[in-house]
């Protein structure tokens, strides 16, 4: 019985955060890591939380090739490549707390500014120089605390992406980076077996669970959706400055 609980308890975690992810195309890790350890070992939740990012993604590229802004999607991790090597720098030469507190109040602040229904400018074509500086903040984001997504949004925005381009897009991104992590953590021996039982038992809760986001994804227009996208900022930046408070 305590067996049968616990396996529910987890497919629970990953249905919910896989349709989130496949719905608004980022911030499942957020969910699903911190619920995930509850359960599991924190080694063993963010390997699989991984693993689950990738399946996600090489899903929704499939299903949805012809919606990928494919130029822009290398450009930024093109430069997320660059930003990584600096986050993992940054994750272990400087006060992580202090560094959470401060990303979570600004990340926070700017929600609250987008949510007033302020217009980040247009832009017309993909800018080497936004490129450069979203995807360089999202790889050291990302190499640093996992979270790639914020500076992703911002340039979704500005290009004016539909919901179904933006998700599209950004699994596109999502693939490669995912990818490149799970090498990272085979390296480094952190691909062990009960990462894969728990990924093989998620299978069946998280394909439904994929198309089930991409229906919602489908319901929504530009505005509304990145209307909904900046509550999903505002909740990542309160829950890192609650993190950096409680550790």
């Amino acid at each position: 019985m305590v067996f049968n609980t616990l396996i529910v308890d987890i497919l629970t975690v990953i249905f919910i955060a896989t349709a989130f992810r496949s719905a608004f195309g980022f911030g499942e890790s957020l969910i699903a890591v911190p619920l995930l350890a509850l359960w599991i070992p924190l080694d063993v939740a963010v390997p699989l939380s991984v693993l689950i990012s990738t399946t996600i993604a090489g899903i929704v590229v499939i299903q949805d090739w012809n919606k990928i802004h494919f130029k822009s999607a290398g450009g930024l991790i093109g430069f997320t490549l660059i930003g990584i090597p600096i986050g993992l720098l940054l994750l272990v030469k400087t006060d992580e707390r202090i560094v959470k507190a401060v990303l979570g109040v600004v990340i926070s602040l700017f929600s609250i500014y987008l949510l007033t229904g302020k217009q980040l400018k247009e832009l017309k074509k993909d800018s080497i120089p936004w490129l450069f500086g979203c995807g360089l903040f999202s790889g050291i984001l990302g190499g640093a605390y996992g979270i790639n997504g914020p500076p992703l949004v911002v340039y979704g925005a500005k290009r004016r992406w539909s919901a179904q381009h933006f998700r599209a897009t950004v699994q596109g991104y999502f693939l490669v980076a995912s990818a490149v992590g799970m090498i990272g953590y085979w390296l480094t021996g952190l691909l062990v077996t009960s990462v894969f039982h728990y990924y093989l038992l998620s299978l069946p809760v998280m394909v439904p669970a994929i198309f089930i986001g991409r229906l919602v994804n489908n319901r929504l227009n530009g505005e509304s959706f990145f209307k909904y996208v900046y509550f999903v900022l505002l909740g990542i930046g309160i829950f890192l400055f609650v993190k950096s408070i409680i550790g």
